[in-house]
C-alpha cells in the first residue's frame, strides 16, 4: 500500500488541509478497479469504521499477490466538515462559509477526462477545489462506492436505475435492506457526478457488469463500533472479490437481495407541520399499514390538545427516523417506501 498526502490551500493565508488517499497496484491491468470514501459527510463514520477495518484486509491480500485490480481509498473525504464544530457540536454536512451541503454540486462530466477541472491551487473556493479533486481520484475507477449514513436507518443504497440489477450483488454483500433507485436528481451530488460519464456512453459501451457507482447509506449515525465496522469490512470485501478486484478463493457470495426497489418518487418523506417534541409510534423496519400512526409532533407540553399525529400516506416499510427529538416546523422526520408515487414528490434530492 503507497500513502500520498494531498495538501490543499486554505481560502485566507496560514491555513490548509491534507487529503489522505491509499493506494493498492493491481498486478491485472485489464482487472476491475475500485475507489471507496468515506465521511464526505464529516460527522458521517460508520463507513470510516468500515474502511478502517477492511485495509488491513486489503494490505494481507497486497502481501499474499490478491490484488487484481487498482484500489483508491480516501478514508476521511472531507477535512473540512471533519473540523466544523460549533458549541460541541460536529456539524459536518453543510459548509459554514456557505451552507452548502457538501455533497451536492459536484461537476457534471460528459466523459471520464478531468483536465478541465479547477487544479487544486486554482482560484475557486476550498470546497470547490475539493470536490473537484475527489472526481479526479474516483473517475479513473469502474467501482465507485460513496460510504455514508443517516440518521436512525437500516443499511441501504441510492443506486441509478441503468446499474440495476447488476448491482444486486452489492446489496448481497452489505447485508442491505433496500434500493433507493434514481433517474435524475439534478443536485449533482458525487454518485451522480461518478454515474453522469457512464450514463453519456451508448448503452453498448458502458459494461455494466463492470461498473458499480453508490451511495452506501450504512445504518445511522451512532453506529459505530468495532462488530459492526468489521462486518461492514468484510461485506466491502466480499464484494471487492466477487467482483475480481481482490483474489480471495475462501469468500464466495449469493446474490440473493430480495429487498425493495424503491424509487425516489415512491418514498414518503414525512415532515412535521409545525415545531415540537417528536414521539415515534414506529421504529426503523416496521411495516406499517395506511393510515398507520407514525409519530406525533406535541406542540404545547402538557396540553393534548395541541398534539399533531401524523399517519401513514400508503402502506410501506419504515426506512429511516431523524435521530432529533425536537424538530422545527418543515423537519423531515422519517421515510417511508411505498409502493406507489407519493403525492409531495418532487424533483431533486430526498432531503437538503
Amino acid at each position: 500500500m503507497k500513502t500520498e498526502t494531498i495538501q490543499l490551500a486554505g481560502d485566507v493565508p496560514g491555513n490548509h488541509i491534507e487529503l489522505r488517499v491509499l493506494r493498492f497496484a493491481g498486478k491485472d491491468e485489464k482487472a476491475v478497479s475500485a475507489y471507496l470514501q468515506s465521511s464526505l459527510h464529516g460527522s458521517e463514520l460508520p463507513g470510516q469504521a468500515a474502511l478502517h477495518f477492511l485495509l488491513p484486509m486489503l494490505e494481507k491480500a497486497g502481501r499474499e499477490g490478491r490484488i487484481a485490480g487498482d484500489i483508491t481509498i480516501v478514508p476521511q473525504a472531507n477535512p473540512v466538515g471533519s473540523a466544523q464544530w460549533l458549541s460541541h457540536q460536529h456539524l459536518g454536512r453543510f459548509e459554514f462559509f456557505s451552507s452548502g451541503n457538501f455533497n451536492r454540486s459536484f461537476p457534471l462530466l460528459d466523459t471520464f477526462d478531468t483536465s478541465g477541472l479547477v487544479p487544486l491551487d486554482g482560484p475557486k473556493s476550498l470546497a470547490e477545489r475539493l470536490k473537484a479533486q475527489l472526481l479526479r481520484l474516483a473517475l479513473p475507477h469502474d467501482i465507485v462506492l460513496d460510504l455514508h449514513c443517516d440518521d436512525e436507518s437500516e443499511n441501504y443504497l441510492y443506486i441509478h436505475q441503468a446499474f440495476l440489477p447488476e448491482m444486486y450483488d452489492l446489496a448481497a454483500a452489505l447485508g442491505s435492506t433496500a434500493i433507493l433507485s434514481w433517474n435524475s436528481t439534478a443536485d449533482a451530488a458525487f454518485e451522480e457526478a461518478c454515474a453522469h460519464p457512464v450514463l453519456q456512453l451508448p448503452e453498448g459501451k458502458r459494461d455494466m457488469t463492470r461498473r458499480a457507482v453508490t451511495t452506501v447509506e450504512f445504518r445511522g449515525l451512532n453506529d459505530v463500533d468495532i462488530a459492526t465496522g468489521k462486518a461492514d469490512a468484510e461485506g466491502l470485501y466480499r464484494f471487492l472479490v466477487h467482483r475480481g478486484v481482490v483474489s480471495d478463493p475462501a469468500v464466495t457470495l449469493t446474490v440473493d437481495f430480495k429487498g425493495p426497489v424503491t424509487p425516489l418518487e415512491n418514498v414518503e418523506m414525512v415532515r412535521a407541520p409545525q415545531g415540537g417534541m417528536i414521539l415515534f409510534h414506529v421504529n426503523i423496519g416496521d411495516e406499517v399499514a395506511a393510515g398507520a400512526k407514525l409519530v406525533t409532533v406535541v406542540t404545547v407540553p402538557g396540553d393534548p390538545s395541541g398534539d399533531i399525529t401524523l399517519t401513514a400516506p400508503q402502506a410501506g416499510r419504515i426506512l429511516t427516523r431523524r435521530s432529533h427529538r425536537y424538530t422545527r416546523r418543515g423537519d423531515d422526520l422519517l421515510k417511508l417506501l411505498g409502493s406507489k408515487r407519493s403525492e409531495q414528490a418532487r424533483p431533486g434530492s430526498l432531503e437538503a
